[in-house]
């Protein structure tokens, strides 16, 4: 009896860690680029004297979002592809984009910025590196904010990364886009 009790036990930590299921499961995930207006002005809303027109606000033009960066994923540990594109929001906030993503469904993936290669992600994540938070899904296009203050450019890799077995899934280069 205390043989089939250990056994139970180190099944069920076995199931807790390998999650063995994930291998047979996808989550796609299909969200749009972000949009969002030019900032506004700190005063507010136009003071009196300023509000000659009605609509000006309206007619303002939108701003574009802008790529910063971008590179194609590479398979580490799991098979891996796509695209990853750093953009900045016309409101001045930054995200990280995954594009086309293929890769595996894992317990506690997480996605990081690197300040390492895509192929030093291999060997782990580097001390400067910022989590973006948990994978939405396995397949599709998503979008992760990158933390206010976060200066990219000093960002070279997004990286796909187990936390719960430290290993990196695939990772991309992000180069400057000109």
């Amino acid at each position: 009896m205390p043989l089939l009790l250990v056994l139970v036990v180190v099944a069920g930590i076995g199931l807790f860690l390998f999650q063995p299921w994930k291998a047979f499961t996808n989550t796609a995930v299909d969200e749009s680029l972000p949009t969002a207006s030019a900032p506004k002005m700190k005063d507010g809303p136009q003071k009196k004297e300023n509000a000659g027109t009605q609509g000006e606000e309206a007619s303002m033009p939108r701003m574009r979002p802008k790529d910063l960066a971008q590179g194609h994923f590479v398979t580490h540990e799991h098979d891996t592809s796509g695209t990853a594109r750093t953009v900045r929001l016309a409101d001045g906030g930054q995200v990280l984009r995954l594009e086309d993503l293929k890769t595996s469904e894992g317990p506690d993936v997480r996605l990081y910025l690197s300040t390492g290669t895509a192929d030093a992600a291999k060997a782990g994540l580097d001390d400067g590196a910022v989590e973006l938070g948990k994978l939405k899904g396995n397949l599709g296009n998503q979008n992760y904010p990158v933390p206010s203050g976060t200066d990219l450019s000093k960002y070279r890799s997004a990286v796909i990364w187990c936390e719960r077995f430290s290993v990196s899934f695939g990772a991309a280069d992000l180069d400057p886009v000109k």
